[in-house]
């Protein structure tokens, strides 16, 4: 199983991007899937999670300016970000719940980060 994030880059502030994070492999089902960021010098923080069914939380402080959604069939998560600050700068990184086949545990994957840099 693979968790593959895309989709950060640099942005002016006010500005917006679009992170993806696909799943691939062999695996049985999907519970949560969630992002979390790291900035420079700071631990990670849970920036937005969503369950199988749609459910959604978010960082208070995000909230209103990031949308986390998820395309079960194509396995795949969204992080869209809007109004971006200086302050959003970070690494990425988005996990998920994964059944590997029927009666197993789950286990949580992360995939790899990409960063986000806001700046003028």
């Amino acid at each position: 199983v693979q968790l593959q994030a895309s989709g950060g880059g640099l942005v002016q502030p006010g500005g917006s991007l679009r992170l993806s994070c696909a799943a691939s492999g062999s695996f049985f089902s999907i519970n949560d899937m969630g992002w979390y960021r790291q900035a420079p010098g700071k631990q990670r923080e849970l920036v937005a999670r969503t369950t199988s069914g749609g459910s959604t939380n978010y960082a208070e402080s995000l909230k209103g300016r990031f949308t986390i959604s998820r395309d079960n069939a194509k396995n795949t998560l969204y992080l869209q970000m809007n109004s971006l600050k200086p302050e959003d700068t970070a690494v990425y990184s988005c996990s998920a719940d994964i059944r590997p086949g029927i009666g197993w545990s789950s286990y949580i994957y992360w995939g790899q980060g990409t960063q986000v840099t806001v700046s003028s």
